[in-house]
C-alpha cells in the first residue's frame, strides 16, 4: 500500500506544532521513556525492531501524556471546579494522578463491575471514584450528567485535540531517538495514540509508514475506515483497545494519515505478551503488545523494515498474565497434558510413570479418572500434566508411550 502524504496542517485538528508545544508543556512531569533496539525480536520477525517502553510511565501507560497536556491548558475556574472522566482503564489512572499532583479535583465514573483493583488504584491516585451502571456506556452517560450538574470539565480519553497532541509526544520522542525508523506500528482503540503518531510521522522530511493494529474482536476503526460491518464483541486480551466506537476527531486523522490497519487474533496477542516478558523482561498488557503481535502475524509485510512500536501499557492482571504464560508454554510443547488409556490393574500407573522417567520428563499433576468416563468398568483414563524441554522432547515421550502399546492423545488448547 502506498505511503500516505500529509494534508495541509490547517485541514486537520492537530498539527505537529501542537504536539511540539505539548512536549514542552509536559516535559519533566512524565517519563521520557527509552526506545531500545531488540536484537532477538528483530531476528524472530525479520524486521529491525525498536520498542518504545511507555509501560515505564508512573501509571504504566502513555495515557498520562494526553491527560496532563489537557489539564495544563485549563483555566483557573475549570481547575477549581475539577475534572471528570469515564474510564475503567489507564486514562482513569493517568488523569487522576496528574490532577491530584496539580491540585485539581478529579472524579472518575466506572461501571459497577469494574475489578476492585482498578477502583483501588484510581482512588490511590487521589480521584473520587463513582460506580454507576453495568456497562461503560452507562458510566459514560452518567459522567456527562455530572459534568452538566456540577460544572466539571470532561476529559475525553481520546477524542480531544489536546489529548491527541499529548499522546503524539511519545512518537516525537521515538523518532528523535531513532530517526531511521521507516515504519510505525501503533495499537488503535479509540485512536488517540495513533492520531498523534501519524501527525508526527507525516511531518518528517522522509516517508514514514504508519500502520494501526486492532484486535480482531474489536475492529471498530477498521470498520470506520474501510466501511465494513464486522462485529465488535468478545473477551479480548487487549482490553485497552477494545473500543466499540472510535472517535470522530481521531477517525478523521486516521483516514487522512494512517496507511493501513492490521487485525490480530488472540493467539498472537498472547504470544506477544509472553515474548516481551521472556525476551525483553518487561510486563506489557495485551493492548501494549498489539504492535509486536502484528509483526508476528504478518512478517512478510515488515521484513527488512526498521520498525518502531509503542508498548503503550503494562497494566495486566497478574492472574491473567500467569494464564497467558502457561498457555504459551503449552503451545510451545514445554507444558502438556496427555490423556492415556489404562487398564484398571495394580501397577498400571507405575508402568506409565516409568516411561516418563526414562524420557526425562517431569510429571506435574496426575488426574486419575475411573467413574466419569465412557470406557468399560475396568477401563480408566489418566490425564498427566508434564513439563518437557521442547516440542521434540514431547514428541519423543508420546512415541515411547505408543511403542509401549498405550493409547495417548494430547489435550489441546483453543
Amino acid at each position: 500500500m502506498a505511503t500516505k502524504a500529509a494534508p495541509a496542517p490547517a485541514s486537520l485538528p492537530v498539527s505537529i506544532a501542537d504536539i511540539r508545544a505539548a512536549a514542552e508543556r509536559i516535559s519533566g512531569a512524565v517519563v521520557r521513556t527509552p526506545t531500545l533496539h531488540s536484537r532477538t525480536l528483530s531476528q524472530l520477525t525479520g524486521a529491525n525492531v525498536y520498542l518504545k517502553f511507555e509501560n515505564l510511565q508512573f501509571t504504566a501507560a502513555y495515557k498520562e501524556r494526553g491527560a496532563l497536556n489537557t489539564l495544563l491548558q485549563l483555566d483557573a475556574e475549570a481547575r477549581a471546579k475539577g475534572v471528570i472522566a469515564a474510564s475503567a482503564g489507564n486514562h482513569a489512572q493517568g488523569l487522576a494522578y496528574h490532577a491530584t499532583r496539580l491540585g485539581i479535583p478529579s472524579t472518575i465514573v466506572m461501571p459497577k463491575n469494574t475489578p476492585i483493583v482498578k477502583v483501588t488504584q484510581t482512588e490511590g491516585h487521589g480521584a473520587n471514584v463513582v460506580l454507576h451502571g453495568e456497562t461503560f456506556d452507562a458510566a459514560y452517560a452518567h459522567s456527562r450528567e455530572l459534568e452538566a450538574e456540577r460544572g466539571f470539565t470532561f476529559i475525553h480519553p481520546f477524542d480531544d485535540p489536546r489529548v491527541i497532541a499529548g499522546q503524539g509526544t511519545a512518537t516525537l520522542e521515538l523518532l528523535e531517538d531513532v530517526p531511521e525508523v521507516d515504519t510505525l506500528v501503533v495499537p488503535i482503540g479509540g485512536g488517540g495514540l495513533i492520531s498523534g503518531a501519524a501527525v508526527v510521522a507525516k511531518a518528517q522530511s522522509r516517508p514514514v509508514d504508519v500502520l494501526g493494529v486492532q484486535a480482531e474482536l474489536y475492529p471498530s476503526m477498521y470498520n470506520r475506515i474501510h466501511h465494513t460491518e464486522m462485529p465488535c464483541a468478545g473477551d479480548t486480551l487487549a482490553e485497552g483497545i477494545a473500543v466499540k466506537y472510535p472517535g470522530g476527531v481521531t477517525a478523521r486523522i486516521v483516514e487522512a494519515l494512517v496507511d493501513d490497519i492490521v487485525l490480530v487474533g488472540e493467539r498472537r496477542l498472547e504470544e506477544a505478551v509472553s515474548l516481551l516478558l521472556q525476551i525483553e523482561k518487561t510486563v506489557v498488557e495485551g493492548a501494549g503488545a498489539a504492535g509486536l503481535a502484528a509483526l508476528l502475524a504478518e512478517p512478510e509485510r515488515f521484513k527488512g523494515k526498521t520498525v518502531g512500536t509503542i508498548l503503550c501499557g503494562g497494566n495486566i492482571d497478574t492472574r491473567l498474565l500467569a494464564n497467558v504464560l502457561l498457555r504459551d508454554l503449552a503451545r510451545s510443547g514445554r507444558l502438556a497434558r496427555l490423556r492415556i488409556r489404562l487398564q484398571d490393574r495394580p501397577g498400571a500407573l507405575f508402568h506409565v510413570a516409568r516411561i516418563f522417567h526414562e524420557q526425562g520428563v517431569n510429571i506435574i499433576e496426575v488426574y486419575h479418572q475411573r467413574v466419569f468416563t465412557s470406557l468399560p468398568a475396568k477401563g480408566l483414563i489418566t490425564d498427566i500434566e508434564c513439563e518437557t524441554r521442547d516440542r521434540n522432547h514431547l514428541d519423543r515421550l508420546i512415541t515411547a508411550l505408543r511403542r509401549a502399546q498405550y493409547e495417548v492423545s494430547m489435550v489441546e488448547l483453543a
